[in-house]
């Protein structure tokens, strides 16, 4: 043991190939997860390298892509924001919320009266300094219904929010426990000004400026040296980020070292990664899913025995084997797994051709379902759209697969089009994720869901201190979405990624893919 504690130092100052220690360790008899374990520890203990460039393959990009947080719609745009923006909350990998730029957070005996204090001494990419006055412009950008924000849903409780010193004052229209967790919403980022003079200028306060941007094509990042953390964040000196929509060019780019990292490895690709040189396999399960969305309120699927009869016909344990290849969990056509900590479980939907039959004779409809798709819209998405439409045939329903180009699906075809399949990375509360996307007045309400019952359970249920009584609240809206919905959720993914042998200081993150945003951040390149 003392060679390979020997060895694993070798690798951690870059002076040894993880593959040759691996080898060397399975000449010792060690198993390959001590091994992993050993050399993980090995790495933490040298500590993070300064310097080169990390670059990163991505898949969901395109031309359409804004700057303008508010408008970030796909993952790549979420990762370029993250790069040169921060909230004043996020997420750590349990899940908890950590200081950012609040420093620290309290709230009133009934929870409708936050304040946050702001760091001091932080500063802006173009050497103006944070104030509180920059926070309570962004709230009130994001807050503005024409600024059509992705953080509009969550922010629909607010009352009023003004500076008290160095602090910002929060006020809820109802009693909010979660209020830190709806700061870390990634569309969030603190401006200027709360970006109000140009949104899209990519000002702000993170570890790395935008220096070059091709959209749907190309990022390139250079080190901020005014960035307030520096000593424990952004560590290499470049991050550019490539567009690589296409799962098998992304896959030979990490493969040929010349992408170190790349998202949304397909399941059905895992096997045979995980036997190659110079590439590592992550995968974290998490709140992701990948939907099936139907408009409520456009014909034919204002019909809810239609809908009905459409979610009877998705055969959901095919989606997890064949699709999945078991990495990922089955869906139950509401938004919400066990990983949330206030799920209550509901009676599990399956696959029942009968009843798909009776509910589409009942709606009444004839002909057949256009179902859109595109590669990007999740790794196997077209195939799961043929695999549905499959067992759908099985019940006399005749769906058509469209297929969609990759580029543009995130503006012309998602939130668009009445029935096509999409991608959820889920939020850090089951309030965030309804607030977000499937109350009335959510922006981005993606399947046109709009019942008064449950606006209210959601409004009740935010407002609720009683963990029992709140329990009880989500349980009963999972089950309204899942019998009355616009949401097909056959599955809950996990989040694979692939990472090349020469990126340290990983940490697994169930919160999104990619540590959840932060791997070009807290990582970096061996010596």
């Amino acid at each position: 043991m003392d060679e390979l504690n020997y060895l694993s130092g070798l690798v951690a100052k870059g002076r040894m190939s993880r593959r040759d220690f691996l080898g060397r360790s399975a000449v010792f008899g060690v198993s390959l997860a001590a091994a992993g374990s050993l050399l993980s520890t090995a790495v933490r203990a040298e500590g993070p390298v300064r310097g080169g460039t990390i670059k990163i393959g991505m898949q969901g990009g395109a031309s359409t892509d804004s700057l303008d947080p508010g408008l970030a719609t796909n993952q790549v745009a979420a990762m370029i924001n993250h790069l040169w923006g921060e909230t004043l909350v996020w997420l750590a990998p349990d899940g908890s919320p950590i200081p950012v730029l609040a420093e620290e957070w309290s709230a009133s005996s009934d929870a409708k009266t936050w304040t946050f204090k702001i760091r001091k001494g932080v500063q802006f990419q173009n050497g103006k300094t944070l104030t509180p006055d920059d926070v309570v412009a962004t709230i009130a950008r994001h807050s503005d219904a024409s600024a059509k924000s992705g953080a509009l849903g969550v922010l629909k409780g607010l009352d009023t929010v003004k500076t008290d010193g160095h602090a910002v004052v929060i006020t809820l229209k109802e009693a909010n426990a979660d209020m830190p967790f709806l700061m870390t919403d990634y569309h969030l980022v603190i401006q200027p000004n709360g970006g109000k003079d140009n949104p899209e200028a990519a000002i702000g306060t993170g570890p790395y400026k935008l220096a070059d941007r091709e959209p749907g094509v190309r990022y390139n990042a250079t080190r901020f040296e005014g960035y307030w953390a520096s000593e424990t964040i952004g560590f290499a000196e470049q991050i550019e980020v490539v567009v690589i929509n296409d799962a098998t060019a992304r896959i030979a780019a990490l493969q040929s070292g010349q992408v170190h990292m790349i998202n949304r490895i397909e399941p059905k690709t895992v096997g045979l990664l995980k036997n190659m040189p110079r590439v590592t396999i992550r995968n974290v399960s998490g709140r992701g899913f990948y939907p099936f969305n139907m408009f409520c309120d456009t014909v034919p699927f204002n019909n809810n025995d239609l809908r009905l009869a459409l979610k009877f016909a998705m055969d959901r344990e095919a989606m997890i084997a064949r699709i999945l290849h078991g990495y990922g969990s089955v869906g139950n056509d509401a938004p919400i797994n066990k990983a949330y900590p206030l799920y209550e479980e509901i009676e599990q939907r399956t696959y029942d051709p009968d009843k798909a039959a009776f509910h589409f004779k009942k709606s009444g409809h004839g002909g057949g379902i256009v179902l859109r798709t595109s590669e990007v819209a999740f790794p196997g998405a077209v195939d799961a759209a043929v695999l549905y439409q499959q067992s759908a045939r099985k019940a006399g329903i005749d769906i058509e697969v469209k297929r969609e180009p990759g580029d543009g699906y995130w503006s012309n075809v998602w939130n668009v089009q009445p029935f096509a399949t999409s991608y959820w990375g889920g939020r850090p509360t089951q309030d965030q994720m309804y607030s977000t996307g499937y109350i009335s007045s959510a922006d981005w309400n993606d399947t046109r869901f709009k019942n008064e019952a449950f606006d209210k359970l959601v409004v009740a249920a935010r407002a609720e201190l009683d963990e029992a009584k709140r329990r009880a609240m989500y349980r009963d809206m999972s089950e309204l979405m899942r019998d009355e919905g616009g949401l097909i959720a056959p599955m809950f993914n996990d989040f694979i990624d692939g990472v090349g042998e020469n990126i340290q200081g990983w940490v697994d993150n169930p919160a999104g893919e990619l540590m959840n945003g932060d791997a070009p951040l807290r990582c970096w390149l061996s010596a």
